[in-house]
């Protein structure tokens, strides 16, 4: 490539359904590092904790606040990961503008919007092009509103790197 990418702000490729909004920032067509998005976080979302093997992700709280994991448990329970703790003392964070979360590959990890006030993370994920496709088939899943179907998600995630640990819940 000879020429790098603006994208100005409000600009982008976004993909919305009523449980989630994400603008493709930079894609595997502009980078070979990493695909990088702006997700809207409506009240109530919870991504459901989850390990990739092979990817890495960076969060970066823009806008609200956001509940946040990102450490192996002493025990992974099916249903909760808010009270998780690691063998180091880690427990969730309340994650405000201006903090940064980055994830190693085979990291548990999630991440929450329990405030009643939507939030806005730019999320990073290497490599490219795996999320930018994750996302467009999981907003298909999510598009009509109602209860997420969780084995549709499930297999979607499996086919993605995506090991689930709790569910994606929506308010």
């Amino acid at each position: 490539m000879t020429e790098g990418l603006l994208v100005p702000p409000g600009h982008g490729r976004i993909v919305q359904t009523p449980a989630q909004h994400v603008t493709f920032k930079v894609t595997g067509s502009h980078s070979r590092t990493a695909s990088t998005f702006e997700v809207l976080v409506p009240p109530g979302f919870d991504v459901g904790a989850h390990v990739h093997t092979r990817s890495e992700e960076l969060f970066y709280v823009l806008e609200g606040e956001v509940d946040v994991l990102a450490f192996e448990p002493l025990i992974r329970t099916p249903d909760n990961w808010q009270k998780w703790e690691s063998s180091s003392g880690n427990r969730v964070v309340r994650a405000t503008p201006g903090t940064l979360i980055v994830v190693p590959p085979g990291c548990p990890h999630a991440f929450s919007n329990p405030t009643e006030s939507q939030a806005k993370m730019f999320f990073q994920a290497s490599p490219p092009p795996d999320h930018e496709r994750y996302f467009e088939e999981l907003l298909e899943i999510l598009r009509d509103g109602g209860p997420p179907d969780h084995s549709a998600i499930e297999e979607l995630r499996a086919r993605y790197d995506i090991e689930q640990l709790t569910p994606l819940k929506l308010r």
